[in-house]
């Protein structure tokens, strides 16, 4: 069992428009604390041999200016790294799939034993693949940032339960699965109103996003 109730109201999530280099961009951030100081969820975070522990088998040069490659998935350039220096940290990659370049920086704050992790994806409205967006909304990457989250969330131990990556695909047809894709699409909607969308269009969104990651009717 999976504590997915938990880790679904553990998570901050935002949504705002902003630009790159003058053209118009999206920002999806989410935002938890976890039970770990803050050089252990470094570790977690930017290691090769931690990072296939909860998300994917990761390859390549994670120092800046070295290129990564996720296991059937994104790849991109270490742009900025600057580890644990009084209590802060943080990364920022390019993530690069389907033909199109977006950016992710991921940083740290110490709280204590805690440390409070920021994700944030950034990509160029123009770069979204056509229909994507009206389709899905901020779902169809927010929740698989949520994904990876829960992944790190048991890792860390901040919700009970287990869950190896390689049984995640699996695991998204259970029931736990389907509560756990219903209630991140849902809060995604609300990140979808709260940016300033109708309430039929966003729930509509999350409705289609939660079908696409579960593959339901």
């Amino acid at each position: 069992m999976v504590d997915t109730t938990t880790q679904i109201g553990a998570v901050t999530r935002t949504l705002r428009l902003t630009e790159v280099d003058g053209q118009p961009a999206r920002a999806q951030s989410l935002t938890q604390t976890y039970p770990s100081p803050v050089d252990d969820v470094w570790e977690a975070l930017t290691t090769s041999e931690r990072i296939a522990r909860w998300f994917l088998p990761i390859a390549g040069d994670l120092r800046p200016g070295g290129r990564y490659q996720l296991e059937g998935n994104a790849g991109g350039e270490v742009l900025e790294c600057e580890p644990p220096s009084d209590g802060a940290a943080r990364y920022r990659v390019t993530w690069e799939m389907m033909g199109a370049v977006s950016w992710l920086e991921v940083s740290l704050t110490a709280d204590g034993d805690r440390t409070r992790v920021r994700m944030e994806h950034l990509a160029r409205v123009g770069d979204v693949p056509d229909g994507m967006w009206e389709t899905y909304g901020p779902g169809a990457t927010g929740v698989g940032w949520d994904g990876g989250l829960l992944g790190l969330s048991l890792h860390l131990g901040a919700v009970d339960g287990s869950l190896a990556p390689q049984e995640a695909q699996a695991w998204a047809a259970t029931d736990e699965g389907h509560a756990f894709y219903r209630a991140a699409a849902d809060a995604w909607g609300r990140a979808h109103e709260a940016s300033g969308v109708d309430r039929a269009t966003a729930q509509a969104a999350a409705d289609e996003t939660y079908r696409f990651y579960t593959g339901t009717a």
